[in-house]
């Protein structure tokens, strides 16, 4: 007597596809909740960054109000003089944001959020601007690759590193010439500041020990005798040596130069001040803000021009940095 085939257990196939069922909606809510986390996690970022843009665009504009009213203030007493006894010249020491805001119950320093802000002004004719090393042609000029050649002695850098440097900026300054037929050679890029000279090949050692001395303006600008270090009052001025450029430099700490006329009679006649390479004062000027939120750190550095009492932004950079690699960027930043 022959016997039918059992059927599967309905209930154990039943009970199976309710665990699939199960696994299926827990993944899909899995996903669900972590494509929720991570727009929300978006939505943080993109708003910390806005609100540290605004943070910093309002820093910016601060420093060109103290810009204008120094300036302000200067044509007041009859003389545009920039020195470092100014407001503009001294840094802001980093503090808590909400100190400042309006002070209430419910805006204090307790309240307020963990965000450090921190800044500064810094004249950038107290440097050696190296758009002067070269003509509107692209032909070096000579007394001004001395002076390169100076800073590059100074920075401990090899003979011969000034005119190199002098060649390589030329051909990129140099008017715009059509290529000849056949040929596809191009003209270098011409830089707009001190970093890019390493698309003309200059090695990055050479760039970061001319730093502290040197600088690339979008135009030829004097040496201002009120806030240049003695390394570049040296070679902004022919025949100047260490001892002279020290008595300038204590001579402004106690009263700054009025004109050019006060400070010659600290040097000897051999020694002539030329208005077009040295100055009293100033008409550019670099603003570092930095805003620190926990672990993150972003700065803006921007390069401002004063014109009278107009004060115009012509270069803004933001860099996003670590704590740790901030903190390490300031200890070795020049002084």
């Amino acid at each position: 007597m022959k016997h039918a085939p059992k059927s599967p257990p309905r209930r154990g196939a039943a009970l199976l596809l309710a665990m699939l069922i199960l696994v299926m909606v827990a993944t899909i809510t899995a996903g669900m909740v972590w494509r929720q986390n991570s727009a929300l996690q978006i939505e943080a970022a993109e708003r910390a960054r806005a609100q540290a843009a605004w943070i910093l665009a309002g820093a910016l504009d601060w420093s060109r109000l103290i810009l204008r009213e120094d300036a302000r203030s200067s044509r007041g007493q009859g003389s545009a003089v920039d020195s470092l006894d100014e407001p503009w010249a001294t840094p802001l020491a980093e503090a808590r944001l909400s100190t400042f805001l309006a002070v209430d119950k419910d805006n204090n320093a307790d309240s307020g959020p963990e965000a450090f802000l921190s800044g500064s002004i810094v004249d950038a004719q107290s440097r050696w601007n190296l758009r002067r090393v070269v003509a509107d042609d692209g032909t070096p000029v000579e007394a001004e690759v001395k002076a390169l050649d100076q800073l590059c002695t100074q920075a401990g850098l090899p003979t011969g590193t000034a005119m190199r440097i002098a060649i390589s900026v030329g051909a990129a300054w140099a008017p715009r010439v059509e290529p000849a037929a056949g040929t596809t050679q191009q003209a270098p890029l011409p830089p707009s500041r001190l970093a890019e000279l390493s698309w003309l090949g200059i090695e990055a050692t050479i760039i970061e020990r001319l730093t502290p001395w040197v600088d690339l303006l979008p135009q030829r600008t004097p040496v201002n005798l009120n806030t240049a270090a003695r390394e570049v009052l040296m070679a902004a001025v022919t025949g100047l040596d260490s001892g002279s450029a020290e008595r300038l430099v204590q001579a402004r700490q106690r009263k700054p130069f009025a004109s050019l006329e006060i400070a010659q009679k600290l040097l000897p006649e051999s020694m002539k001040l030329e208005e077009g390479r040295v100055s009293v004062g100033s008409g550019w000027f670099l603003v570092t803000g930095r805003l620190r939120l926990e672990d993150r750190v972003l700065e803006e550095r921007s390069l401002l021009e004063r014109q009278g009492n107009e004060v115009t932004v012509r270069r803004r950079e933001r860099v996003s940095l670590l704590a740790e690699s901030a903190d390490a960027v300031t200890a070795g930043a020049p002084r």
